[in-house]
């Protein structure tokens, strides 16, 4: 019940990424016949992940990860645009590898405006408003939180760079939204977006950025003419091709409406246990269940539920246990904070998965309490 860390392989994908690597082995920049017929895989994936997202294949860029089309997004953009402004606002829940970028971009002498959610833990349009300003080169807000499950107003942040007569680019991470719920970049009129393939039963190592055609974001990497210079090296074909048979395989409204099911059913057997809390929010994303278990360290009771075999998190998996920002920006008390638990869903979890975590914290609760 980790599925927002990383989900398993699907059948259909794992044979695709079999498939790549021993039959249509090919480097796509090759010119021979093998070669070719490896980029028509790679023209392929990209225009499945370009319709996915209601963009054109031209503007689709493959990367290693989220977390490196999140660094080429923030890194990127600033190098591009310092000439027009030295301000960055993003959000104070933004996954490590947008928060830590920004961070070092402050050191280096850039102005960081991280935007704090209300006491309930939601964003308004109004918040970004009161710090967008026309010195502002880049507006980065994530889609759905990761560890909260949060939905924050991305669509509505391009009007008010526009009124704001800001030069910023708007990006947003969409790694804990992709595929699970509908996204159309151009509608959105986002700039720059990233997406990740291991959170939609595909491979780790694979992801993409989305830039909005005739935008030159500088890139971070040299040395190839792949992905237009933006993302040079031999591209991971095997990995890609996987992402974009995960991307094929998912009914969106048909998860949705399972997992909204599972969410419900999860929600009301926790909370008929005592010292149990719901962090996130009512209206989160159904696919991830923040709670506490007040009295019970997150890390006790992570190793008690793994114990009987079952898999959650105390967080982001890329914090590796550290405090949680996130949590921290959302007003918790440390014991609350210090006590929570997030489960994440897929479409291959059963309701008996979460009858399974509730008498296994209910046990936890009468048994680590005790040995305090």
């Amino acid at each position: 019940m980790d599925n927002s860390a990383t989900t398993k392989v699907s059948e259909t994908v794992s044979r695709k990424v079999v498939e790549l690597m021993t039959e249509n082995y090919g480097n796509p920049s090759s010119l021979h016949t093998r070669g070719i017929k490896a980029e028509d895989e790679l023209i392929s994936a990209r225009k499945t992940l370009a319709n996915a997202l209601g963009v054109s294949e031209e503007e689709i860029f493959f990367t290693s990860g989220g977390t490196e089309a999140n660094n080429l997004s923030v890194f990127g953009t600033a190098e591009w645009l310092k000439r027009r402004g030295n301000k960055i606002v993003t959000t104070a829940v933004e996954h490590s590898s947008v928060f830590e970028s920004v961070k070092n971009l402050e050191e280096r002498g850039f102005e960081v405006v991280y935007v704090k959610p209300d006491k309930d833990g939601h964003f308004s349009a109004e918040m970004f408003r009161n710090a967008i300003d026309e010195n502002t080169i880049l507006v980065s807000a994530m889609a759905v939180n990761n560890e909260l499950g949060t939905v924050l107003p991305v669509e509505k942040l391009h009007k008010i760079i526009d009124e704001k007569n800001s030069p910023a680019l708007l990006h947003c991470d969409c790694v804990q939204a992709f595929c699970k719920i509908p996204l159309k970049l151009k509608k959105m009129q986002i700039d720059l977006a990233s997406v990740s393939g291991h959170k939609i039963h595909a491979p780790k190592g694979v992801g993409a950025i989305y830039v909005k055609k005739n935008l030159h974001i500088k890139p971070i990497f040299f040395g190839g003419e792949q992905e237009k210079k933006l993302r040079p090296g031999t591209q991971a074909l095997p990995l890609i091709a996987g992402f974009s048979q995960a991307v094929k395989d998912i009914d969106i409204a048909e998860n949705y409406a399972y997992i909204t099911e599972l969410n419900s059913y999860a929600k009301k057997k926790l909370s008929e246990i005592g010292d149990v809390v719901i962090n996130s929010p009512d209206d989160a994303l159904p696919y991830i269940i923040n709670f506490s278990v007040l009295g019970i360290r997150s890390e006790t009771m992570l190793h008690f539920l793994a114990q009987n075999g079952i898999y959650v998190s105390s967080g982001s998996a890329c914090a590796k246990g550290k405090p949680s920002h996130v949590l921290k920006a959302v007003g918790l008390t440390p014991e609350t904070a210090d006590s929570a638990i997030r489960i994440s869903f897929c479409r291959e979890n059963t309701k008996d998965d979460i009858d399974a975590l509730v008498k296994a914290v209910s046990t936890g609760i009468n048994t680590l309490v005790k040995r305090k």
